[in-house]
């Protein structure tokens, strides 16, 4: 099967965000997929801000996205857009480091107002990075996220059913990816 870099976007280790990610991603193991997941936020803040492209957690990001087929992309929503730690690993990456790679958007947030961030803010970026197939995208309230103390989470059913469904389409569609390439 392909191999899934889940890069999560979220400046925060306890969100509902990257909680939801780690979640998702073991729907994804379990159809065959490798799944790869890079938290933004153990990138050394210096490399990121200081846009140190020769920095060994750059170099590492760099290589995991060459390597992956496909790539889910998760973030929380603030101000109408994806997170700004999101934002400067992609700024560092090559223009193109995504071209010939089905992604998934995904982003959480307090409020129905942060759909469209998905459409307006995320997806131009990707597809600006050469992604050869964006799937649909989702987005998640909070409130429909729920941590438990142990760890553990539960998606509420409406946005878990989505959710499954968005997955799916996205390991059918890196089932693809190999054969749309061969025919080019």
């Amino acid at each position: 099967m392909a191999t899934v870099l889940s890069v999560s976007g979220s400046p925060s280790a306890s969100s509902r965000t990257n909680r939801l990610l780690r979640h998702l991603d073991q729907r994804l193991l379990a159809q065959g997929h490798e799944v790869i997941p890079l938290d933004v936020r153990t990138v050394p803040a210096e490399a990121l801000l200081g846009a140190d492209l020769r920095h060994p957690a750059i170099t590492e990001a760099t290589e995991l996205f060459a390597r992956a087929d496909g790539v889910v992309v998760g973030t929380p929503v603030y101000k109408a857009s994806y997170s700004g730690v999101l934002k400067a690993l992609l700024d560092l990456l090559p223009q193109y480091a995504l071209i010939g790679k089905t992604v998934l958007p995904l982003a959480t947030g307090g409020s129905t107002a942060h759909v469209l961030a998905i459409d307006y803010a995320l997806r131009p970026v990707l597809s600006s990075m050469g992604a050869g197939h964006i799937v649909q995208g989702w987005f998640t309230l909070d409130k429909d996220i729920t941590v438990h103390e142990d760890g553990s989470l539960t998606v509420a059913p409406a946005a878990g059913e989505a959710l499954a469904q968005v997955v799916d389409q996205f390991s059918t569609a890196l089932s693809r990816t190999p054969l749309l390439a061969a025919a080019n």
